[in-house]
């Protein structure tokens, strides 16, 4: 069941880099925020990578929104400024996958693409595989399966080690973090990061080790989504081959290769028009969606 509770309207594209105010909803008790970009039928879902937000979306967002798509970054539960939730057992992907379809019910949106990157793009995952009929393509950024898995446990679980026994620090540290004022919206990213409450962060680590990384290999092959797959050469925690198998096990799955780990961000112009031709594409390509509107009021 979704309450509504909106604290603002939707906004008109606007210029890059600026944020549209936020708004939000509830979802089994807990509240989400999203910020929405531009207007009209052709919804686009962001979510974001693990422990950051959907701030970090304040490029690509408004580049869509200006080439005439409606644009729905979302905060996951415990990120950004949706509920701090303390618990992990309320922190998994398919959980995650739920809210971006409680969200679509939120909107009265019948059909969306959803994408993301990181964990964002295992959540699209996960909310394709729970309601296909929902989502009309996805876009994968640098998804984590099978071969990414030692890399991200290598990075993470010191971490979730050094907020267990260091919350007080890591408590300060954010403190401090919040007091520097925002500039570049890639230093934000990272000042984001520190910003977060300690206790959150360690139950969403938690919760997501000890769950599910993405559907299953057959629910993943079973998806009829278009799906547009990117992936980072080099990258230790994102190994290519991982993006390379999804766009491959996807039965219309579409591989791109970006130079580096760092092309969408510092020289975004290839990947921007790689990703418009093809929401282009798939919301010109008629699909029948019967018996969503009546999903999307239930």
């Amino acid at each position: 069941m979704v309450a509504r509770r909106a604290r603002s309207r939707d906004t008109a594209a606007m210029p890059s880099h600026v944020l549209p105010p936020s708004s939000s909803f509830t979802h089994a008790g807990r509240t989400i925020a999203y910020r929405a970009y531009g207007e009209g039928a052709r919804t686009v879902v962001l979510t974001h990578g693990l422990l950051m937000d959907g701030r970090m979306y304040t490029a690509l967002a408004p580049t869509l929104a200006a080439r005439g798509f409606r644009v729905i970054t979302v905060d996951m539960l415990g990120h950004g400024e949706s509920a701090r939730v303390t618990d992990m057992t309320a922190h998994s992907m398919p959980a995650y996958g739920a809210d971006v379809i409680a969200l679509l019910d939120h909107l009265g949106v019948a059909q969306a693409v959803v994408g993301g990157t990181s964990l964002g793009a295992n959540v699209a995952l996960e909310a394709a595989a729970a309601a296909p009929d929902r989502v009309r393509a996805l876009f994968l950024e640098m998804p984590v399966l099978e071969n990414g898995l030692a890399g991200a446990a290598a990075l993470f679980v010191p971490l979730a080690l050094a907020l267990r026994i260091s919350q007080r620090s890591m408590q300060t540290v954010a403190a401090i973090a919040r007091r520097i004022p925002r500039t570049h919206f890639l230093v934000d990213i990272v000042l984001d990061f520190a910003r977060r409450d300690p206790a959150t962060s360690l139950a969403i680590l938690d919760g997501l080790t000890f769950g599910r990384t993405a559907p299953p290999a057959d629910q993943r092959r079973a998806l009829p989504h278009p799906a547009l797959v990117v992936g980072h050469p080099r990258d230790p925690i994102h190994p290519f081959s991982d993006a390379e198998g999804t766009a491959r096990e996807l039965v219309r799955g579409r591989l791109v290769s970006a130079s580096s780990m760092y092309e969408w961000r510092l020289r975004p112009a290839r990947l921007d028009t790689e990703l418009c031709e093809f929401l282009r594409e798939v919301w010109t390509e008629p699909q029948p969606v019967a018996g969503v509107l009546a999903a999307a009021g239930a």
